[in-house]
């Protein structure tokens, strides 16, 4: 999940002099804050700094973060004339900064520990698109959705095609793994995501079946979701803490690999409380392979960073037999 953010104290540094677009825009920033939580944590895969929105940009989506309330999209899309206007790109050129970063942060690696890259899915970047932020209820995506299917389905597609695309370029420039965000599709129930989400997603897992490197698939509120995300693709299926994690990889299906699941609140009480919900993760994992111990979600930015180091060395030492 999310390594970097404000409960770094040298990320903040940066933050003092410098926007989160103009980290993730300038390979040297990006690539500093990409390596931060690998010097610090101990963790065994970096995760690039980037943002999920940075491809609504040259697809002609302006956006810009408001300190405190976070994404803004300057026009949002609400018509089916607003979603056909959108513009296809080439990730290699309109996002060649994210690919240098890759190719920077790998560099300085060397081989250390892998690089995890990741786009955002089809139904989150639309969400983002439409409701022009953060939502509660996400009404607008859903009254287009349900409104205007056609436009919807045409929609989609063209985002999962540059998506597909634009983490293909990732792995050509170096990533060993790649992740999708769904984070807003637990709004949706099953029918729904089969109708309108699983045919986009499993777009872009078909176009990197043959892409040499493992494919993850995460969502929040997902739980209900987890074998129709089985199905639109993913060699592994993240679950959040909404759910235990047996009865996660049970609705998954043992033959795929899962990742999760410690609710990252629990890392801001004290270390007996946090350390026994890692026991609980570990033990209902049961020692099987494939299981990708990570929080269910990204760390919060009041978290003590001794708290997460404290984590890392504990699972390290965990025995699995």
């Amino acid at each position: 999940m999310r390594q970097a953010g404000r409960y770094m104290a040298e990320y903040r540094v940066l933050r003092e002099h410098h926007s989160l677009l103009d980290i993730c825009r300038t390979p040297e920033l990006a690539t500093e804050v990409t390596l931060q939580p690998v010097r610090r944590l101990n963790v065994d895969a970096a995760i690039l700094f980037s943002d999920l929105l940075l491809p609504l940009d040259p697809m002609g989506i302006r956006f810009d973060f408001v300190r405190g309330e976070g994404p803004a999209i300057e026009n949002p899309l609400r018509t089916e004339d607003d979603l056909a206007r959108i513009r296809d790109f080439e990730p290699r050129e309109a996002l060649g900064h994210v690919l240098e970063t890759i190719q920077q942060v790998q560099q300085t690696l060397n081989g250390r520990v892998p690089l995890i890259g990741f786009a955002g899915a089809p139904f989150t970047l639309a969400s983002y698109a439409i409701e022009g932020g953060h939502s509660a209820n996400f009404a607008h995506t859903k009254s287009l959705m349900y409104g205007h299917p056609q436009a919807w389905h045409r929609f989609a597609d063209r985002v999962a095609g540059l998506i597909a695309d634009y983490l293909q370029a990732q792995i050509e420039a170096g990533v060993q793994a790649v992740q999708v965000f769904d984070s807003w599709v637990g709004t949706l129930n099953a029918a729904d995501y089969r109708e309108f989400v699983q045919p986009h997603s499993r777009r872009i897992f078909d176009a990197l079946k043959d892409s040499g490197v493992p494919t993850i698939h995460f969502g929040t509120g997902t739980g209900e979701l987890l074998h129709e995300m089985r199905e639109a693709g993913g060699d592994v299926i993240g679950a959040d803490w909404r759910i235990p994690l047996d009865e996660a990889w049970e609705r998954i299906g043992l033959d795929r690999a899962i990742q999760g699941n410690l609710d990252p609140t629990l890392l801001l009480g004290p270390p007996d409380r946090f350390l026994a919900g890692a026991d609980a993760v570990l033990a209902k994992a049961g020692g099987r392979p494939g299981h990708i111990f990570n929080l269910g979600h990204g760390i919060l930015p009041m978290t003590p960073v001794d708290h997460v180091q404290l984590l890392v060395r504990y699972v390290h030492q965990y025995p699995l037999n």
